[in-house]
């Protein structure tokens, strides 16, 4: 298999559940417990600005209403994206890619961007995200790891930045997962960890994909998947597991 660059321990949305996710506030946390790696979602504004957000809709991470690609950034960036949260991150705001980077650089923090379309943007917002992490993390030692559920936007990706490594993510090993990982050449396939084992990441490696998973925050479970040889977890439990 190729080198793999990318720390273990992987951060989920930044710092799990201890901060708001996909917020600065996460990111400062998650690096301050010595996580040295972060996932998290990028989608388009309805000016094609890449931001951070899990949910096609505002409600549940912020005081917006509606779905989140049907505004643009000038309206976004003023939501109040903590709060939610706990009083203490009151007035935290949603994040850029462009300003995650900034960070995510000086700090340094390896990022894995899931590329999380709006309904029917999907070869849109790989095309988007992939160019702008391309420019980016042009100078950086580690590029960026590129995933996403959405086959069409790691085509996309690929198209507009062949050389930043991709990830499929999958719910479960379903028939032909390798041959589409192979199409799309996939440096990386991500499970989630309820339907991964042993033979799946011997499959994935014998074919020469690195093998991650989700959601990991059981360390007896943690454990058991670092046996079995997989190649990286992402956790919400920066407090409890990882290389802190």
């Amino acid at each position: 298999m190729p080198d793999w660059p990318y720390p273990f321990w992987i951060a989920h949305r930044g710092a799990g559940k201890l901060a708001p996710e996909n917020t600065m506030a996460a990111f400062e946390r998650g690096h301050s417990l010595g996580w040295r790696m972060a996932e998290c979602d990028v989608t388009l504004s309805a000016d094609d600005v890449p931001f951070l957000l899990h949910d096609p809709s505002l409600e549940r991470t912020t005081n917006g209403r509606g779905a989140a690609a049907l505004q643009p950034w000038s309206a976004l960036q003023l939501l109040d994206a903590g709060r939610w949260h706990g009083e203490r991150y009151a007035g935290e705001r949603l994040l850029s890619l462009e300003s995650l980077a900034a960070w995510a650089l000086r700090a340094p923090m390896a990022m894995n961007l899931e590329i999380k379309p709006g309904p029917g943007r999907e070869a849109d917002t790989g095309r988007v995200v992939a160019r702008m992490a391309a420019e980016l993390w042009r100078d950086a030692p580690v590029a960026p790891l590129l995933s996403s559920f959405e086959v069409s936007a790691l085509e996309a990706a690929a198209e507009a930045a062949a050389h930043l490594p991709r990830a499929l993510l999958l719910q479960r090993p379903a028939r032909g997962w390798t041959r589409i990982a192979a199409r799309l050449r996939c440096v990386a396939v991500v499970f989630d960890q309820r339907r991964l084992d042993a033979a799946t990441i011997a499959a994935g490696h014998a074919q020469g994909l690195r093998v991650l998973t989700y959601t990991v925050n059981d360390a007896a479970r943690a454990r058991q998947l670092q046996r079995e040889g997989v190649d990286g977890i992402i956790s919400d439990a920066l407090d409890r597991l990882g290389p802190g």
